[in-house]
């Protein structure tokens, strides 16, 4: 988690300020519940909650402390202790370090979770908008790198709509899985704190009660969480893959927005690389870094171990943020995407009419020919323009003139219907079918 690809929001979450602030606000709920079922005397209660809002935790202080407890939730009590005074003894009646390292860490996974909610809509916006902008926009689809048949920019935005919508899905799957809280003590058993604690501390802080907990949560909940994130991560690649190789000098059918001043190379003036989504592939791949540990975080000893704790404290953060910037910067990139209509045709164009190559050999097989002799005809006179491209990068034999010469295939179809399949218009005219299936009726 560095300041380059962090967004503030985000780094404060996870900040030692906001945990050691979720960390009373735990005890304190704690103390209400304590005090309602007279455990502990109200006043005290009180007590804990006037003089722990009115104080700022020193970080430092804590950390001082710690250097000697070699326990990090005994540092924080003993500063709360110096804080509250006497009525601090009351505090943590009952409870366990796990109880306020796991409630805290869901309570900040949740807060994390409306970010990146909110960045999702905010990507699911601009590709929404980009995808009507260039729905009849018609361009070359590719299979294997290589020119297939015709579908439209505006469909290639309605894929990633559809797709970071399931995503939109998953995440709020996620925080549902991962909003629980666990205050049941010492293996989990509730021994020395009523289960009711747990059930006034989770609605306080906006969770619900583990159903049950061996001293920790379990992390089969974590795993999920940080697996969902992941998913998201390889969309984001997915997508910024898919500009860059639009990017490419050989091809240019859409291009990173090039701000005036920027520059593209230290040695050479005239490169415009796509440096955001080379970016937004390399951050992908650090929140996805994180899936596998979060797996292995499951299998605990016995009712607990913290073999996962320092696992945790590095991927809680740095995935929540590296993911949060993640979506920050596609947004953007989608929103100022550079797009060139005319060299998509002038691609397409490129290979002499191939890109029609299916409909005549239907049309073949329609009128009586076996699929086998279609395709060899087809096929034949579609390799002539292959190879007059390869030489040239340009075909200079056309598609649509070779079929009209073949005699074999003029005993089958007239040149009307050939003519006939050459229509860009046939290859799109669902597109609005396939909108109202991702975007609603219009």
């Amino acid at each position: 988690m560095i300041p380059r690809y962090s967004r503030p929001e985000m780094v404060d979450i996870w900040s030692p300020e906001a945990k050691f602030r979720i960390w009373f606000e735990i005890e304190a709920h704690a103390c209400d519940a304590l005090a309602e079922l007279g455990v502990i005397p109200k006043e005290a209660a009180k007590t804990i909650w006037e003089k722990g809002n009115a104080a700022k935790f020193d970080v430092a202080r804590i950390d001082e402390i710690e250097a000697v407890t070699k326990h990090d939730v005994i540092a924080f009590l003993t500063h709360l202790a110096e804080i509250v005074g006497p009525d601090a003894r009351f505090v943590h009646q009952g409870m366990t370090s796990s109880d306020v390292l796991d409630t805290c860490f869901n309570v900040q996974l949740v807060n994390a979770t409306d970010l990146l909610l909110a960045e999702m809509d905010a990507l699911l916006a601009a590709i929404k908008r980009r995808a009507f902008e260039h729905k009849d926009t018609v361009c070359i689809g590719r299979s294997h790198g290589i020119h297939a048949e015709p579908v439209t920019f505006g469909l290639k935005m309605a894929e990633a709509y559809a797709e970071f919508d399931r995503s939109r899905t998953r995440l709020i799957n996620a925080r549902a899985e991962i909003a629980t809280c666990a205050i049941s003590g010492a293996v989990g058993t509730f021994a020395n704190i009523d289960p009711r604690v747990e059930e006034h501390v989770a609605k306080a802080m906006g969770l619900t009660a583990e159903p049950v907990s061996t001293q920790v949560i379990p992390r089969d909940r974590h795993a999920m969480y940080f697996a969902t994130l992941g998913v998201v991560a390889s969309s984001i690649e997915r997508v910024a893959t898919e500009i860059r190789h639009l990017q490419r000098t050989e091809v240019l059918e859409a291009e990173e927005y090039f701000s005036p001043g920027q520059k593209g190379s230290s040695a050479m003036p005239h490169k415009r690389n796509p440096v955001l989504t080379e970016n937004l592939t390399g951050l992908s791949r650090l929140v996805r870094m994180a899936v596998t540990p979060a797996m292995e975080n499951v299998a605990l000893w016995h009712e607990r171990d913290i073999s996962h704790s320092s696992v945790e404290r590095m991927i809680g953060p740095d995935t929540t943020v590296t993911l949060d910037f993640a979506l920050h910067r596609l947004t953007g990139v989608i929103d100022k995407l550079m797009i060139y209509p005319e060299r998509m045709m002038g691609n397409m164009d490129r290979l002499g009419g191939l890109v029609h190559s299916q409909r005549i050999l239907l049309a073949l097989t329609q009128a009586g020919s076996s699929r086998e002799d279609a395709y060899r005809l087809v096929q034949r006179n579609a390799m002539k323009v292959w190879d007059s491209y390869q030489v040239s990068g340009d075909s200079s034999v056309d598609f649509l003139t070779e079929l009209l010469a073949d005699e074999d295939v003029r005993k089958y179809l007239s040149e009307a219907d050939i003519r006939d399949r050459f229509d860009l218009g046939y290859h799109t005219k669902h597109v609005d079918v396939i909108f109202n299936r991702v975007f609603g009726e219009s």
